[in-house]
């Protein structure tokens, strides 16, 4: 364990912010992906993963609140359970990320049963997103808010898809892009509140380099999710195993 001092808290943000370097927007998989190089096929698959991904989010969330003693931190932290699991009918702003990921998955081809049964979600993805959530179950409250702090990486890699998939994958209708579009705001408010926690948590060097550590989790989670889907839809891929 450090004995170092902490470092400041600009220092300590800057540190955390400097992770992005292995955030999945650099995995070979994902450039591929938003560069209009992968078949129909290739993008199905990866949504229908990515997929059990999102069912887990709210799930990574109310383990937090679970394990949360403080109040006024759960009064803000159900936001995001809510941002996924949605509202009401589902409709219009009452969708949520799940619904609204569900329309992307449907706009590629996919049906609502070949996402929500997850039959093609490879066994890479179901380890490394259920090692997530068990994490969040079996952490202090305040390192599973900073295993979210990938939310900060996350604006550039939705903008790129709206920028760039309508005309590298045109057969996908426009109206299923959506959860990108609506994830860029409630990223940045999100990422506000865990750093909040995250700061307040450093008050060593021993815990702010356990943080660090924290978030290299969260990162090589995405990163396996990737992974996975390389390997499960390489170019040559059968026809009768594509989704």
């Amino acid at each position: 364990m450090s004995d170092q001092a902490p470092w400041s808290p600009a220092e300590f943000e800057a540190r955390l912010r400097a992770k992005e370097a292995g955030y999945h927007i650099h995995h070979p998989f994902n450039k591929r992906l938003n560069s209009g190089a992968l078949a129909p096929f290739q993008v199905r698959g990866w949504v229908a993963n990515r997929f059990y991904y999102q069912q887990a989010i709210p799930m990574k969330d109310a383990a937090v609140m679970s394990n949360c003693d403080d109040r006024a931190t759960r009064r803000r932290w159900i936001e995001r359970m809510l941002d996924h699991d949605g509202h009401g009918d589902h409709e219009g702003k009452n969708a949520g990320g799940i619904e609204t990921w569900t329309r992307l998955g449907m706009a590629c081809g996919l049906s609502r049963d070949d996402l929500w049964s997850n039959r093609h979600v490879q066994p890479g993805t179901r380890f490394a997103v259920d090692a997530y959530v068990n994490f969040a179950r079996r952490s202090p409250w305040q390192e599973a808010v900073i295993s979210s702090l990938t939310e900060m990486f996350a604006p550039k890699i939705h903008a790129d898809r709206l920028a760039g998939w309508p005309s590298h994958y045109p057969w996908i209708e426009a109206e299923g892009l959506g959860y990108f579009r609506s994830r860029i705001p409630l990223a940045q408010r999100d990422v506000e509140h865990g750093l909040e926690v995250a700061i307040a948590y450093g008050s060593t060097r021993a815990k702010q380099e356990r943080a660090l550590d924290i978030l290299q989790f969260k990162l090589d989670v995405l990163w396996s999710l990737l992974d996975a889907c390389e390997r499960a839809y390489p170019d040559n891929l059968h026809e009768d195993r594509r989704p």
